[in-house]
């Protein structure tokens, strides 16, 4: 072997050496999670837990003075209107009733009047409001049909229409209430006009609504006074859900959007709507101390009782509220998402590299964004990018 020959030969040992060791020194891609930009639904909604409570409850009292006889009722036991004896009372001899008595009993009446006189135009005007939603939303299903009307318009006429039924039958519970109050009122006021010579007779209360016994206040005999409680009464199948969240997300909450209720007990997920958001904000203390001003939404529950058995008052629910939903918008996942500046970015993956790029972002949840400018549907982009990964830096899908 000339000397040439031993020349070539060492450089190609070397060279062998030299990129036997680059490539042993040479920086490993880095293993990173990868997602997809694509186009799809997307739903913004506030999440807060919530409890059911029964959407009217009525509070029995004692309309005159008098012996109470001993309540046989118990909590959960089935009442019916006009039909149940919820107690019964003895009153006073109305030969020891003084005009101050008296005249307490004829201002009752004339209240009593007047509620009864209020309840009856607030349902006139509740089912003045209920008939012209249902006209609405008749209108517009006729305008769809033609191709005259837009879905969303529809979609905010049935909830109208589902509001206003909602306040229509309040109303007419309201009334309802107000006319057994009358009743009671007036017999109170026989009474206590009556001549000590009349016969004796002990005043029944009747059910005012159709429903069970909540809560008996009041169960052994005893004398007792104008206006004491002594049971409450409602139908646990007719509920509602109560859901306070903070006073910032209540803002972005209206009237009529959709909800949905999860771990309520049962397998199915819950319809729900929002039919009123309370004007007053409360102060809470959260779970670490801070205080925090936080709005009650009040949610229709919109599945039958059939849907929801076993669901009772003051139950704990998860909602979910929608305040903002499209079917077609531009998404990525938010946990590629990083600051840069007063801006938004992200590392896309090209050819085995990380590049960065700056991103417009509009509406955005726990798991996706909505992206208006910076990225194609189709694009790569790094979730969870560490300080490792830098523009240009070589990158790997992890598991490969």
């Amino acid at each position: 072997m000339n000397r040439m020959s031993q020349r070539i030969l060492v450089m190609l040992v070397v060279l062998s050496l030299a990129a036997m060791l680059t490539f042993l020194l040479w920086p490993a891609p880095e293993a990173v999670e990868v997602g997809v930009v694509e186009a799809g639904p997307l739903r913004i909604t506030v999440d807060e837990d919530g409890r059911t409570r029964i959407k009217e409850r009525y509070v029995v009292s004692a309309p005159l003075a008098g012996k109470l006889a001993r309540v046989t009722l118990r909590e959960g036991d089935m009442v019916l209107a006009g039909e149940t004896v919820l107690a019964s009372i003895e009153p006073a001899d109305p030969s020891l009733l003084d005009p101050r008595e008296r005249a307490a009993a004829t201002a009752r009446v004339h209240a009593a009047e007047a509620a009864s006189l209020r309840a009856e135009a607030a349902r006139s005007r509740a089912a003045t409001a209920y008939e012209l939603a249902q006209a609405e939303l008749a209108r517009l299903r006729d305008a769809q049909r033609q191709g005259a009307a837009a879905e969303l318009e529809l979609t905010r006429a049935a909830s109208e229409a589902s509001m206003r039924r909602e306040d229509d039958r309040a109303a007419g519970f309201e009334q309802e209430i107000a006319r057994f109050e009358l009743d009671l009122a007036r017999t109170a006021l026989m009474r206590a006009t009556a001549s000590s010579e009349d016969t004796l007779w002990r005043l029944e209360i009747l059910a005012p609504i159709s429903g069970r016994v909540l809560r008996v206040m009041q169960e052994s005999s005893a004398v007792v006074q104008t206006g004491t409680p002594l049971m409450q009464i409602g139908d646990p199948a007719d509920l509602e859900l109560v859901v306070d969240v903070l006073s910032n997300d209540a803002v972005g909450i209206r009237p009529g959007a959709a909800a949905e209720l999860h771990r309520w007990g049962g397998e199915a997920v819950l319809r729900g709507q929002v039919r009123l958001v309370e004007p007053a904000a409360f102060t809470k203390v959260s779970a670490l101390g801070v205080e925090e001003q936080r709005v009650n939404v009040i949610i229709d529950i919109m599945d039958p009782p059939d849907a929801r058995r076993g669901l009772g008052d003051g139950f704990r629910v998860e909602a979910r509220v929608v305040i903002w939903e499209s079917s077609d918008v531009l998404k990525v996942p938010t946990a590629a998402l990083f600051r840069r500046g007063a801006s938004w970015a992200v590392f896309v993956m090209e050819n085995g590299r990380a590049f960065r790029r700056d991103v417009a972002i509009g509406r955005r949840n726990e798991s996706e964004a909505h992206v208006q400018e910076g990225l194609r549907a189709g694009d790569r982009v790094i979730v969870y990018p560490g300080d490792r990964i830098g523009d240009g830096v070589r990158v790997i899908p992890r598991g490969r």
